[in-house]
């Protein structure tokens, strides 16, 4: 078994993300597998560099020993390029100028797994058209979801303990898979790399449940493999709602600096017992 935890340097990590850590963590030992570590730091107007220093730190408290050296996504760019040059040479995607008010406010936009579902304003515009605008005006690569879902046809992934669950791609509408400021969308670059660190089981918040529709479209499309699944509970504070970075009681640093053992922690972790005030829901 080969597992991950994938932060994004954009903040401190709190008790969720430590929770996520510690079942993946476990699970791959406990198999006599590998544990890695993947920095997700392609945003680059909000990555960091000493919240990557900070996530290592709090993994080391926590007590969670990695196998080889830390992965970074920013270095895997050219591979995020060839599997969206594959696409579009399949026609499997188009440029899309619109902003995001322009979503919003548009009346045709049906809501989706993640909200407002894009309209396909720009899917029909012509080759010309296309052309030109692109060598001017800012824009995002979608992936044409009705021609992609027709392609791959019925998809499935493993979910621990459920067994096989449908995919509804469908249902995300055509998902951006390269933003306007970013080489790669969340959905592009963690697919490829999973496929390419070879992860056999993908432990991660029920958050990111519908996300896993888009990434098994995606490892059809791209000829990837397809790990299993294990989507668990977030941790939620008092008020019901799940952490975010924004929470800074519940970040790790600061129940390390409260005098918090570490290992002690991530053994209560594994057992699903919490620190006071805080809660494992399922969205």
């Amino acid at each position: 078994m080969l597992t991950r935890f994938a932060p994004s340097p954009t903040g401190e990590l709190h008790l969720g993300h430590a929770y996520s850590a510690v079942l993946a963590h476990d699970a791959a030992h406990r198999a006599g597998g590998a544990f890695l570590l993947r920095i997700d730091d392609i945003d680059g107007a909000r990555s960091r560099e000493e919240h990557v220093a900070a996530a290592i730190a709090d993994l080391d408290w926590l007590g969670l020993e990695r196998d080889g050296a830390p992965v970074r996504q920013s270095q895997h760019l050219g591979d995020y390029a060839a599997a969206l040059d594959h696409l579009r040479a399949r026609d499997l995607v188009y440029p899309c100028f619109c902003t995001r008010a322009d979503i919003v406010q548009s009346l045709a936009a049906p809501h989706g797994p993640a909200g407002p579902v894009y309209p396909g304003t720009c899917r029909h515009l012509g080759a010309d058209e296309r052309a030109l605008r692109i060598a001017g005006e800012p824009h995002c690569w979608r992936l044409d979801m009705a021609r992609a879902a027709a392609l791959a046809g019925p998809l499935a992934w493993e979910e621990a303990g459920q067994g096989l669950r449908a995919a509804d791609p469908a249902a995300h509408g055509d998902v951006v898979l390269a933003r306007k400021d970013a080489p790669a969308s969340y959905h592009l670059a963690s697919t490829i790399d999973d496929a390419a660190m070879k992860v056999t089981e993908v432990i991660r918040g029920a958050d990111l449940i519908a996300s896993t529709d888009v990434h098994r479209l995606l490892q059809a499309l791209l000829g990837l493999p397809t790990p299993a699944y294990r989507h668990h509970a977030l941790v939620c504070g008092a008020d019901g709602k799940r952490l975010a970075k924004r929470d800074a009681a519940a970040t790790l640093a600061t129940l390390r600096e409260a005098g918090v053992d570490g290992h002690a922690l991530a053994a209560d972790l594994h057992a699903g017992r919490l620190p006071a005030g805080y809660s494992l829901r399922n969205p």
